[in-house]
């Protein structure tokens, strides 16, 4: 299915009924094969800071504008997120997206309010923040507006070069040090992007987007990620290499982990797209999680263990020693903070 990572909906795990075309004499076949078009739902919550405790993961909140994501990632560890909605993690995941019209709105209460202590937030921590509807919606834009106008320090990571839109708010935000920027780059063969990624930026404009924002003074750093063996990973030095020109200071990895539904979706994928390879794939998968395809581990999920893990984890630093060095990014600057949003009559 053209444009799309999953290739069916598996069903939803909270549901007891399973919605589907079959055949009028009772015959259990799926025969509907038209790709989706995308649906937008709105949703209005009270809060659009979410708090993670998760040890592994470097700020304490993020907020998204948008859950689900039309970039159709096969391997997205938000895809199981998908199903608490009532819609399946597979193309429902990529074509019923759930936006936050108010989120700006929402957000500078929450900044403004006396118990808010300034800290960098993720944009976004779950689902692409400048996915395809971004183009149309701005509302990526809008949080970062209102970061900007408060100083609150931002990292934003995304697959889209859709980004250098946003530069005069970036370099704004960059020249009081209260920005971050990385992107998620997974490979170079563009065939290989196509199918396991369909709707992302090409690689190439990821990295002139890379580019475009370093050459601007805006500081950005490359996630190699998810690393699958089999599939990626011996494209580490290169990726490093091609993001290091590019202007990138700083490199981080994880190994792809297959939890919840992801594990049906991926092995329906790559059975599909690569069926020499699958079995491979899939068994150093396991030899990163114990001889699981899944890992929620705090201490291992991440970047898996094994020898496979140690291979992938020596390969990575051997590769950043040697195009990145001690490059890394400018500290956060948490004074310029203005409580409630309001200028200070000393403010330079």
């Amino acid at each position: 299915m053209k444009g799309k990572g999953a290739q069916y909906n598996p069903s939803n795990p909270f549901t007891s009924l399973v919605v589907g075309n079959y055949h009028e004499e009772g015959i259990d076949e799926n025969i509907s094969n038209e790709t989706p078009r995308t649906s937008l739902f709105v949703e209005s919550p009270k809060n659009v800071l979410s708090r993670n405790d998760s040890p592994d993961l470097k700020w304490n909140y993020s907020v998204n504008p948008y859950q689900g994501c039309e970039h159709g990632c096969v391997y997205c560890y938000a895809r199981n997120s998908h199903t608490y909605w009532g819609f399946s993690a597979g193309l429902d995941f990529e074509s019923k997206i759930i936006i936050k019209p108010d989120v700006a709105d929402t957000l500078e209460k929450q900044l403004s309010h006396p118990k808010w202590k300034v800290q960098p937030v993720m944009l976004s921590g779950n689902t692409d923040c400048y996915q395809p509807v971004e183009r149309k919606l701005k509302l990526t834009r809008s949080v970062l507006e209102v970061m900007l106008k408060y100083r609150n320090p931002v990292s934003v990571i995304t697959k889209n070069a859709l980004i250098i839109r946003d530069l005069d708010l970036l370099e704004e935000l960059a020249k009081m040090r209260l920005v971050h920027v990385n992107f998620s780059v997974t490979t170079l063969d563009e065939q290989l992007r196509a199918r396991l990624e369909p709707r992302t930026s090409a690689t190439v404009k990821r990295l002139e987007a890379m580019r475009k924002l370093s050459n601007a003074g805006v500081p950005v750093g490359v996630m190699t990620a998810p690393i699958i063996p089999g599939l990626n990973h011996h494209e580490i030095p290169v990726l490093l290499e091609s993001s290091a020109n590019s202007g990138a200071m700083e490199a981080g990895y994880t190994v792809v982990r297959l939890n919840g539904q992801i594990k049906e979706i991926f092995e329906n994928w790559i059975w599909k797209i690569y069926p020499e390879r699958a079995e491979k794939v899939l068994n150093q998968i396991k030899e990163l999680h114990g001889g699981n395809l899944n890992d929620s581990n705090w201490t291992t999920r991440l970047k898996g263990a094994g020898n496979v893990a140690s291979m992938i984890d020596q390969l990575f630093k051997h590769s950043r020693k040697k195009y990145l060095n001690d490059l890394k990014m400018p500290d956060y600057n948490l004074s310029y903070f203005r409580k409630g949003g309001a200028y200070n009559l000393f403010e330079v």
